[in-house]
């Protein structure tokens, strides 16, 4: 069935196509030629992400994303450093640079980036994070709540303290959780948290996400990729940072030598196919979660059109052209 949908949106993309956004020698030419290849996803406009590290090595990433001039940069992600330093909650993220959340330090990264950042992935629980919370608010910028471990009293004061994102929920927490309360469920309840969700079956099994969809609904669910530079690549090993990952023959992308995931080899569109496979809505029910929720939710537009072959069937999508 040939289907037209809105440009993609993807809040979460470390890299793309063997490009590492987060590399200590990213160069704009790398940037476009990452833009390049994931528009041929059907993603039109994204949020490059940067992940905790140095505040130079931060620095360095933000300075080149932050002055690209491409429309489809719709601003930029920065993930850590104010995360939960615990084994699981921190994920692949680097404890020495795992750091209290302050003003004055998010402020010298906005500095860095130009003023291009537009969303803060935080944990609640982490010194000084919902006065930060309070102040991104306040100066236009969205907070999500993510690599955490708090308490439900904690995720609860983030909420009224302004975060409106739960970042890939069921991820970047503990691998034991107790059954209730914990983290899950409490982003998953709260009506004033979107979700977003890495639907690439290795972060989430199928019925994980059918039920999470369901709990959420479908207008408060987000698709994102949180691909690295494995996305649309072969498997073997990739960067994100300074931190070795590796994509296996099964698509999973993984700290070597460990249980944890490190981002994702996923791409949107693929997301979209695995989505409505995985719950069994209907496609036109599913591709607003990886294209214009994300957008309004970011007070912005999709870009462009995208015209694909959906098979039902299969549970596969194919983009054959985009118009933007």
């Amino acid at each position: 069935m040939r289907i037209e949908l809105p440009g993609l949106f993807d809040l979460q993309v470390n890299g793309f196509g063997g490009i590492d956004f987060n590399a200590p020698d990213l160069a704009a030419d790398r940037v476009d030629e990452a833009l390049d290849r994931m528009r041929a996803t059907g993603v039109t406009r994204c949020l490059p992400t940067l992940i905790t590290s140095s505040f130079e090595q931060f620095a360095a990433g933000a300075h080149v994303l932050g002055r690209m001039p491409s429309a489809a940069i719709a601003g930029i992600h920065m993930e850590g450093p104010y995360l939960s330093p615990e084994d699981g909650a921190r994920g692949a993220h680097r404890r020495e640079h795992v750091m209290p959340a302050s003003v004055d330090d998010f402020n010298r990264r906005q500095d860095a980036a130009a003023g291009r950042i537009v969303l803060v992935t935080l944990a609640p629980e982490v010194p000084g994070a919902l006065r930060l919370i309070e102040y991104l608010v306040a100066s236009g910028v969205r907070a999500a709540i993510g690599h955490t471990a708090a308490t439900p009293r904690q995720i609860g004061d983030a909420v009224a303290a302004g975060a409106t994102l739960a970042t890939h929920v069921g991820n970047g927490c503990a691998q034991m959780l107790p059954r209730h309360p914990n983290v899950i469920w409490e982003q998953l309840a709260s009506d004033a948290l979107f979700a977003s969700l890495i639907v690439d079956g290795h972060h989430l099994p199928p019925a994980t996400v059918k039920a999470m969809v369901r709990a959420k609904g479908t207008s408060l669910t987000i698709l994102v990729t949180d691909a690295i530079a494995a996305a649309g690549s072969t498997p073997g090993r990739y960067t994100i940072g300074d931190v070795e990952c590796e994509l296996g023959m099964d698509g999973r992308v993984s700290l070597p030598g460990t249980p944890y995931l490190a981002g994702s080899g996923l791409t949107l569109d693929r997301a979209i196919a695995n989505t409505a496979r995985f719950t069994g809505l209907p496609i036109d029910a599913v591709i607003p979660m990886a294209s214009t929720i994300p957008a309004t939710y970011m007070g912005t537009t999709t870009a462009g059109t995208v015209t694909a072959d959906w098979d039902a069937g299969a549970g596969k999508l194919q983009i054959r052209s985009i118009s933007i």
